[in-house]
């Protein structure tokens, strides 16, 4: 199998940790949360023997990247602005962005801002959506202002952080469980009364799903326990502001080349299945929507072989 190598390169104003396999044209891998570029360990391989430069960085906040202390250093500008240093530092002009989770967001909209770098697009999990016709996190405290709803949970500072560090291990095990094929959906996500943390009603998986391994769950739980939580739910925090600093996504559209990989189970698609259709409108060239059977919003980790097989075609297609 390939070798995965690691190293630190400058970007943006910050250092950010990248795990890259191969030689060829780039691809730039974005996890989400709460991953890190271990959660890509299936594809950088796969890719770099298809012929291709695979590059996944540890976002910023997480694992061996820098971690700012001011959650606007989070904010959606911020973070377009160190993939394209990613490029710059790899001497690369042009790449394909694929981007899982909250990566899939930061994956379509490096697109649409920088078309002159991104030659295709990829999107796991979360679909492309316009702009919101008001400010998201107004509109969630609206929708759920009876009831729990994780981003709300997740605004005030240090609440959600002593939850999920009193145990890393712990909380990623449910998380990781809870919203794959094998879980229960977004139930713990969502829904439950207002007053709960993330974890409450979570339950420990009965059989550990087979393709979650204790090494993935150790892996996880000692990046966590480094890094903490908080430069990954900053993320969360920067929603209204994104909102506020990127007018220019009002109308916007993807001009690229795109595909759009999503487990069956994955409850982001599953609340909202006419965010598909939504999508379709707004690519010039969506050339394959891919569902997973069975599986959930893991969508990389869960369906390796699935996900390996569909990223190649549409890279060797372009």
């Amino acid at each position: 199998m390939t070798e995965i190598t690691h190293r630190t390169i400058a970007t943006n104003g910050i250092n950010l940790h990248i795990a890259e396999a191969g030689t060829g044209p780039l691809v730039l891998l974005v996890h989400g949360w709460p991953e890190s570029w271990y959660s890509w360990r299936h594809q950088l391989p796969a890719l770099a023997e298809a012929g291709f430069h695979a590059v996944a960085p540890d976002v910023r906040g997480y694992g061996d990247s820098d971690r700012p202390d001011a959650i606007a250093a989070y904010s959606m500008q911020d973070m377009v602005a160190d993939y394209v240093g990613i490029l710059d530092a790899l001497g690369e002009e042009k790449a394909v962005i694929v981007g899982h989770d909250w990566g899939a967001p930061m994956a379509w909209t490096s697109a649409v801002l920088h078309p002159e770098r991104y030659r295709a697009v990829v999107g796991m999990s979360v679909p492309f959506t316009p702009r919101s016709p008001a400010p998201p996190l107004q509109i969630l405290r609206q929708r759920f202002a009876e009831t729990f709803f994780y981003i709300v949970y997740f605004q005030e500072p240090g609440v959600a952080e002593k939850e999920l560090e009193a145990d890393p291990r712990r909380s990623l095990r449910l998380i990781l469980y809870a919203i794959s094929g094998d879980g229960r959906g977004m139930s713990g996500f969502a829904g439950k009364p207002k007053e709960s943390g993330l974890l409450d009603g979570m339950t420990e998986p009965a059989v550990r799903p087979p393709w979650l391994t204790e090494a993935d769950i150790d892996y996880y739980a000692n990046e966590f326990g480094r890094s903490g939580f908080r430069g990954g739910i900053n993320r969360y925090r920067n929603m209204d502001r994104d909102w506020e600093e990127l007018p220019q996504l009002e109308g916007a559209r993807v001009r690229q080349p795109a595909l759009f990989i999503y487990g069956s189970k994955d409850g982001v698609v599953a609340s909202n299945p006419a965010s598909i259709e939504t999508m379709r409108q707004q690519c010039d060239d969506l050339r394959n929507v891919i569902v997973l059977p069975g599986a959930g919003h893991w969508t990389q980790q869960e369906r390796p072989t699935e996900t390996n097989a569909a990223l190649i075609a549409f890279l060797k297609g372009l």
